[in-house]
Formats: structure tokens, sequence, C-alpha cells
């Protein structure tokens, strides 16, 4: 039976569609693909707008993608054409002073799609490297050679890398932002997750930097939710990074999906890796989940359920970080169970010098200072916002005398700096302050203008002063205020420079019998004293009144009132210079036998603190008894007993005075 004739015209027609591809396959598997390296070169530099060449051999055959993957679709069963391409180079962009070449290969394949060509695309599903060379490289005007876009206008031709397969190499990074210069050499390895390792080393801010890690084989440009496999161990001057997790988004640099682990000697030293402005800590070590975006004009990131510790205090919480005009922002929540105030001493320079020396500080604190003067880094301080809530549930300097429930609340804003408020409890009672550090420079470019506002209220005494043997048996307690302005580049030099006013009152206490007797250099009775035992003596109230004018503090009223004894203080305090004026003058409210009752003189330096009695009076004093003692031994003691002053001003009065003062005006004003 012969067919119609519609029949044969369709077979043919349809053996012609068959064979045109057919034929085209093997014309181009026949064809000497070396000339057409010209074309090539011109069409894939058009579509990359840099110098692209191929050097060596080209040839072609028809295979099937090999993609064993989950995200195997019908294309990958068809056979495309494979390039073999040996000695080629990327050059850098138009423009960028670096080295003639960003890339070279010694050998690469690529799969080509044929269809878009048709569409004046390149469209490649694998791109597979032999021993790479890559170098990727930033000025110092923001500009690099890894980002394909043209200035200018588009070309005709697109370029569309759908996946990246890498083989051994090297690759080399150099930032002028950052300054880094660093080199990492990559192998294979056979390896269930990743397919390459790698060694680093190279400079970073003037810091040696080394490490290692691996990555995955093949790198997904195309399907978004491929997560990149990465993993790495660096070391910065002393700082040790490590990281592993996933890019999932490798076309755009974004989608960091990590578990860092960060330790070093301090974590100011961050600063130059992240760019984040973190304070002066002891040695610490971190770890939490990190994750990020790396946006066109702004990144986000967020540490989240971070745990650690910095010195003996541990950490934990959630820190967020985004860049942006006009400066970039650290907001978040970090909290501690247990924080060691001698953890904070790095924050204000006040550690010891072997601390200083391994957190990289210069500074070193002289032997004969006691207040800090390591300097405040403020240049830093208008680098960045920040915006972070802290608590600490409790606080401690020894076991006796713990702080409980700090909060506070760090802002940081065009280089000021503020603590609004900080406040904590302790002794049973409460501290509220406020701190305000202005590092920005507009009112003076070399120092740090402050301001303190502070409060205690109902700290009780047997709390505060635990350690003290019969001290629990007192119900006494402190309320005091302090207000001070400052200008200064370091601790000792605020405090040099300080304005304002210091008060406090004490009352309805006790002291030391004992201690009394002592300062009042009433021998006989220190000897009973002794001899019966001490005992809590009734403290009525101890009143304090400071003015502080350019650092000096005077005493407008110092008074420690007993049911036995008052003791006037005068004097003053030099926090620039650190010297101590103060005399004690304390009177016997009652009969003392063998009384050398005298001023007693409080002077030297905060480090070494001289304490005398007023050798002239005292002298006065004896010389009379040896007189007496001539003419009738009996009446020799007389000099030597003391009545007491009878009645004082009581301590309403006394507090009622400090009240009244005003505040000590700063200079100018």
């Amino acid at each position: 039976m012969s067919l119609s004739r519609r029949t044969r015209i369709t077979l043919a027609a349809s053996s012609v569609v068959l064979a045109v591809p057919v034929i085209a396959a093997a014309v181009l598997a026949s064809y000497d693909w070396n000339r057409a390296r010209p074309w090539l070169n011109e069409k894939i530099s058009a579509a990359i707008d840099r110098p692209f060449e191929i050097r060596g051999a080209v040839s072609l055959t028809w295979q099937q993608q090999g993609n064993n993957g989950q995200d195997r679709t019908w294309r990958d069963y068809l056979p495309l054409p494979h390039l073999l391409a040996s000695d080629v180079h990327v050059g850098n962009p138009r423009g960028m002073q670096a080295p003639a070449e960003m890339a070279s290969v010694g050998q690469f394949a690529f799969v080509i799609e044929p269809l878009p060509l048709l569409r004046q695309r390149i469209q490649i599903p694998v791109l597979r490297f032999d021993h790479p060379k890559l170098l990727l490289q930033r000025d110092a005007d923001g500009h690099n050679n890894w980002t394909f876009k043209r200035e200018d206008k588009r070309s005709a031709w697109s370029l569309d890398v759908q996946r990246v397969v890498f083989s051994k190499g090297a690759i080399r990074y150099i930032d002028a932002m950052t300054q880094v210069d660093a080199s990492a050499q990559v192998d294979t390895i056979n390896d269930a997750r990743y397919g390459v390792a790698w060694q680093l080393h190279g400079k970073w801010n003037q810091q040696d930097v080394s490490g290692s890690g691996k990555a995955g084989a093949v790198l997904s440009l195309q399907e978004q939710t491929t997560p990149y496999p990465l993993a790495a161990n660096l070391e910065v001057g002393g700082t040790r990074i490590s990281v592993e997790g996933t890019l999932t988004k490798p076309a755009a640099l974004a989608a960091l999906d990590m578990r860092l682990k960060l330790s070093g000697p301090s974590m100011a030293r961050l600063y130059g890796l992240t760019g984040v402005l973190l304070p002066e800590t002891p040695p610490f070590v971190t770890e939490g989940h990190l994750s990020g975006n790396l946006g066109a004009n702004a990144s986000h990131w967020v540490y989240d359920q971070f745990t650690g510790k910095v010195g003996q205090s541990d950490i934990g919480g959630k820190l967020d970080f985004k860049t942006g005009a006009p400066r970039p922002l650290l907001s978040g929540a970090v909290q501690s169970r247990l924080l060691q105030v001698s953890d904070l001493g790095p924050l204000i320079g006040a550690d010891s010098n072997a601390s200083k020396e391994a957190r990289g500080a210069d500074t070193v604190q002289p032997g004969n200072k006691v207040l800090p003067v390591e300097t405040f880094r403020t240049e830093r301080w208008t680098a960045i916002d920040a915006d972070v809530n802290y608590k600490a549930a409790q606080i401690t300097r020894d076991k006796n005398l713990p702080i409980h429930q700090l909060e506070t609340q760090i802002h940081l804003k065009d280089g000021v700096l503020s603590l609004k408020p900080l406040n904590f409890d302790i002794a049973g009672g409460r501290f509220n302050s406020t701190v305000m550090l202005d590092g920005s420079g507009k009112i003076n470019p070399q120092a740090i203008r402050a301001e303190l506002k502070a409060g205690a209220q109902h700290l009780q005494l047997k709390q505060l002063f635990p350690g003290i043997e019969g001290m629990q048996a007192t119900v006494g307690e402190v309320n005091a205020d302090v207000s001070l302005s400052a200008t200064g580049n370091s601790v000792a030099g605020l405090l040099g420079s300080s304005n304002g006013e210091l008060k406090g009152v004490i009352n309805q206490g006790s002291v030391s019998k004992l201690l009394l007797e002592e300062m009042g250099l009433n021998l006989g009775s220190v000897v009973l004293t002794r001899l019966a035992g001490d005992k809590q003596v009734k403290l009525n109230c101890m009143v304090t009144d400071f003015a502080v004018t350019h650092g000096v503090m005077k005493s407008r009223l110092f008074v420690v009132d007993t049911s036995e004894a008052k003791i006037d203080i005068g004097g003053t305090v030099n926090l620039d210079n650190e010297k101590l004026d103060l005399t004690l003058k304390p009177d016997a409210k009652s009969v003392r036998v063998i009384s050398l009752r005298a001023p007693i003189y409080v002077r030297g330096t905060f480090k070494a603190p001289e304490v005398s009695v007023d050798k002239g009076t005292l002298a006065l004093r004896a010389g009379g008894a040896l007189a007496l003692a001539v003419v009738a031994p009996v009446a020799a003691i007389v000099p030597l007993v003391s009545t007491g002053p009878g009645e004082t001003a009581g301590c309403q009065a006394l507090m009622a005075q400090v009240a009244a003062k005003p505040v000590a005006p700063a200079p100018g004003k």
C-alpha cells in the first residue's frame, strides 16, 4: 500500500527537521574552533567589558552536562557543545590601577547553549577551571575588578554563567580600603561536602594574617536556593576567627548563614577587621550565629544567640549591624549573669600594665599615679552610631559587696557617647546616674567633654561594710549626690579638670569605739577598750560636702558625729596631682583618761598617703603634764584628761547646712 502524498511530505519535512541539528552537530564537531578564537575573544570581551583572550587550543565535543544534583532539569539530559580552551586570560576593567590581568587559566571548559546565541546571549551552564590564577583588587576610591558592569553603554551581548567548578589554583586579594593583601593556594580534596581546600597568608591592616579553610567545588550562580558551603579558620594579629556555614546567593555575595567564633586579646582589636567600634576589654571569646546580606549600597549583619566570656565575666545576646549613611548603626541587647569589676578596667585604662601590653595599648601607667592616664581613642567615635541595651544580673568586686541588676542604654551618635541611665542596686539601696562623653571633637579636638550626675539612695551600712566586725548591728544608711563636668583626654585628665560638687549623708549608724579612741589619741581609753573589748558606738551622722573646682576638692563641711566624739575634717583633695591635704580634729564628748588629743594630718599622695599628728599641740599638752609633775604628781594627769566640748549642732542642722550650699560654679560662670 503506497503512502499518500501528504504523508510523504510530512515524513520528508520531519526528516529534514531531525537531520538539520544532526548535520549541524556534525559540522560543529568537525569545525576547527581555533579559527573561531578571534570571534569568541571579541564577543566575550564585549559581554564582560574587559579584555578576554584564548591563547591556546580550542576544541569542541558534545556531552551531557552531567549534573547529578537534586536540581537536575530536562536540560541536563540534552547533549550540549563543550568547549575546551587552553591558556585563557581575563584583563581588568578600564581605569583600574592594577596588574594587567585579573585572571589566567591553564585550561578551562565551558558549555554553551546554542539557541541563546541567536539572542546575542552567551549562556554557560557550567564553567570549569584548571590551575586558575585570580587577582581580586579594590582601590582606595572603592573601584573593584570583580564587578562586571559597563559604565557608559550596555553591550549588545550578555554573559550568563550558571555554575562554576573550581580546581587547583591561586587567588590573591588586594584591598586598599581595608588594607588587605593576602594570597590563598587552592587545591581539590575528596570530601562529601567540600570540594576544595585553601591555605591563606598575607597582611591585614599591617598585621599578619594566616589561616585555612574549605569550600564547595561547585558554585551555583543561578540557583539562588542552592547553598554554597564555606568553612575557615583565620588568625589576624592575635585575633582568631572561625566560621562554618553557607553562602546562598553567591551571584550577589549575599545571604551568608554561618556559625561564627571569635577570640582575642581585646574586642577593640576587631575594629580593623570589621569597622565596628567596640570597647577595650580583657581577653574574650564568643560564639554565635552570623547572618548577613551584602547589598549594593548597604549591608546588614546579625550576630544572634551568641554567648561567651570577657575576662571572667559572661556575655550573651544579639547585635545588629547596618551600614549606610551617614554612618553605620550598631544596635541590640547584651546580658551578663555575672560581671567582674576588674573586667571593666580596660574600658577606662584602669587595668595593669601587663594587661595593657597584652591588649596592645601603648600607654604605660606611671608607678606614682593611681588615676588611669591612658588616652581615649576618640578618632573612632565618629565612625559609627550605636544603640545597645546592656544588663548585668550581678556585678562583684569581691564576694562581700555584690552589685545587682545593672542596666544601661549605650547611645553613640555623631561622636557623643551617653549612658542614660546607668543604674544598679548596691548594699540594699539604689545607685542612679547618667554619663555623657562628647568625643566628637567639635568643642575640643584633643579632648572629651564629660558630664556626670549620680545619686545613691538608702545604701545600708551593714551591707556596704559587711567585713567590719559588729557592723551587722547597725541600721544606718547612706545617701549621696554627685554632679561633675570636665574636659580631658583620659580619666586622670577628666578628674584633674573637673568642676562640681559631692555631697553625702550617713545617719543612724554605728562606728568602732576603738577606732574613735585611736583617732582621738586617747591612750588610756585605747588600753581600756582593748582590755574590755571593742564595741559599736552610735553614729549620729556623717555629713560631707565638697566643692570641686579645676580638679581640687575642697571641704565645705565634713563632720563625723557620734555619741562619744565629734570629728571635724577640713582641707583639700587634688585630683590633678593626686595629693591629699586633710586635717582631722577629734573632740571627745565624755571624760577620757590620758588623752593626747591633737589634730591629725592626712597628706602625701593617693599612691602613698602619710598620716601624722600635730607635734606642737602634742608637745604643749605633754609639757604641761611634766611641769605639774614636779609640783604635784597627782595633778600631772589633769592636762591629759578630756571632758569633751559639750553640746554641738544637731545632725539635722548639719544636713540642712549641706542642702543650703550652692553648687560650685564652673570656670567662667
